[in-house]
């Protein structure tokens, strides 16, 4: 099993992979969460093999205090030996694994790679360009379409970026990472329990003001919205009130923006216990939802959308297929 060396950022992401199958993983360490995708790519085709999600919380804390916790370091420490010997286990023949947010703003994060470098999985922490441009390949695998806006609301940071799908590739035409998630606003914002209405008001200006400057510099309206991650699919859950998650079901439904600041209202009203035991949530998301729903709610209404699609192709699917098409052209170098 090697490690992928960190890409460049271009703007044009391949979809080709080439004619045979490789197996390969991805790696995702984010603020709220980390998880594991192990998937059989060739061209034009990515077959899951195993996914995990595990919450860990790496970045509780980090807003006050500037570092990643001994507890929350060891919390996914535990979780990435797993990851290791799954990969070992399934015969993965390369992997890339990405380090987020929390790890970005974190003072010691160089400390963190280290100790997950001596599991035998060495983190690359990327920058905010380079996440925006693997949840964006991630989300359009197998889409066309013009004017796409994808985001992707972390725990530390939201990435946004507008672009195209078709042909041979995707084309960005504006990115940004923005250091607001739905951990970062809960810890700033909402302490109390449930948040009251001036947390909720001081909360909701901020995020707006935060994403104002992306929304005004973009060079043309969104067509379409396509959410990704926890916050998108938890809402969604909610929305079509699953008792038990379900990612086929999940994926590719249509959240109303009516629907989405319905349901934010309806948790910011509830106590955290009362969240915890709601379908469709994660008790250990339950903490950051309301944060996340304010959040998704104010991207949507700085592209002035009226509805999201939500998608479980993201940044692992981004990874993935980075990873194939790094394998693919090494075979056709050594073949030639």
């Amino acid at each position: 099993m090697r490690r992928t060396n960190r890409f460049g950022g271009g703007d044009v992401v391949s979809g080709v992979l080439g004619a045979d199958s490789r197996r390969v993983a991805a790696v995702d360490i984010g603020t709220i969460t980390a998880r594991l995708l192990v998937a059989d790519v060739s061209a034009g085709k990515i077959t899951e093999v195993e996914r995990s999600t595990d919450v860990t919380h790496l970045g509780e804390g980090l807003v006050e205090s500037g570092v990643l916790s001994a507890e929350a370091m060891e919390r996914v420490e535990e979780v990435i030996a797993r990851y290791a010997a799954t990969m070992i286990r399934l015969g993965v023949e390369e992997y890339r694994c990405v380090a987020t947010s929390a790890s970005r703003d974190a003072a010691n994060s160089f400390e963190f790679a280290a100790r997950l470098s001596a599991l035998g999985v060495a983190p690359e922490i990327v920058s905010g360009y380079e996440e925006a441009r693997l949840a964006f390949s991630g989300a359009l695998w197998g889409i066309e379409g013009d004017g796409v806006l994808v985001n992707d609301v972390g725990g530390g940071s939201t990435e946004l970026v507008w672009g195209d799908s078709g042909g041979t590739g995707v084309a960005i035409r504006h990115a940004a990472s923005i250091d607001v998630g739905s951990r970062r606003v809960t810890e700033t914002y909402l302490h109390s329990d449930p948040p009251d209405a001036l947390e909720l008001k001081r909360a909701r200006r901020w995020v707006r003001e935060r994403f104002a400057p992306f929304f005004s510099a973009m060079p043309g309206p969104p067509s379409v919205s396509i959410s990704l991650a926890g916050t998108a699919t938890t809402l969604a859950a909610i929305d079509q009130r699953l008792e038990v998650y379900d990612a086929e079901r999940v994926h590719g439904v249509v959240l109303a923006r009516e629907r989405l600041e319905a349901i934010t209202a309806s948790l910011a009203s509830m106590t955290l216990a009362e969240r915890r035991m709601l379908p469709g949530v994660h008790p250990q998301r339950a903490g950051v939802i309301v944060g996340g729903g304010l959040v998704l709610d104010a991207v949507l209404e700085g592209a002035g959308l009226d509805s999201t699609i939500v998608s479980e192709h993201d940044i692992l699917y981004g990874i993935v297929l980075d990873v194939g098409a790094r394998l693919a052209r090494a075979g056709d170098g050594e073949s030639g």
